[in-house]
């Protein structure tokens, strides 16, 4: 194999680690499609509890499936979870939009972490990329590669604010067929965006300094 070609080869399994490092498509689909069978689901029966049911139905089946076929279940079982809390919330207010209430938190209480995680020198995405990448932790003896962390951070941050800044007022309107909407819209695809846009920056920028490089 050419030189070229085990670059690629790298490049494309350090993309690959940047995806699978903040979820992958399994777990954004563990996550994003019982939203999208709530939505269709409520779309044509008008009833909360129902169709946040046939949603938790859905979730249960795809994690027995990953158990079947001996699969991560790890973002399976979490997203069980997910879906069942947000049926819960649903069916006791009666209100159809409250199922994507959690999700609003859970962008609001992420994209404060990670913001607080480079005020204070320790960004989220150099803490989960750089024992992948081979870097560990001594990036942050680099003042470069911690730097290209931290901005790289700070992509995810506009993504989870761009999130709330979309879809809370949709929510307060109690909009369910544009917030369902909004949410599959950036859910994977802007995910995708994110990912790719951290592995740019990751990668664009100088590597770790030689002597800090493990041996």
């Amino acid at each position: 194999m050419s030189n070229t070609e085990n670059e690629n080869q790298g490049k494309d399994e350090d993309r690959a680690k940047v995806l699978a490092a903040f979820g992958g498509k399994k777990g954004l689909l563990d996550s994003g499609a019982p939203a999208l069978i709530f939505l269709i689901a409520f779309n044509f029966n008008k009833d909360v509890r129902d169709s946040a049911y046939l949603a938790l139905g859905f979730s249960m089946i795809v994690t027995i499936i990953r158990l079947i076929k001996r699969d991560t279940i790890q973002h399976a079982v979490s997203g069980v979870l997910g879906v069942a809390f947000c049926a819960w919330l649903s069916n006791r207010s009666g209100k159809a939009e409250d199922f994507y209430l959690p999700g609003l938190w859970t962008n609001a209480i992420y994209g404060a972490a990670y913001a607080f995680s480079v005020v204070i020198r320790w960004p989220v995405v150099g803490l989960v990329l750089g024992p992948l990448l081979g870097e560990n932790f001594k990036w942050r003896k680099d003042p470069i590669r911690r730097r290209i962390y931290a901005q790289a951070t700070w992509i995810w941050v506009g993504l989870f604010a761009a999130r709330l800044i979309v879809q809370y007022p949709l929510y307060l309107s109690g909009n369910v067929n544009l917030l369902g909407t909004a949410r599959l819209i950036m859910g994977f695809p802007l995910f995708a965006v994110a990912a790719w846009l951290t592995w740019r920056v990751v990668k664009s920028g100088p590597k770790l300094r030689e002597d800090l490089r493990p041996t």
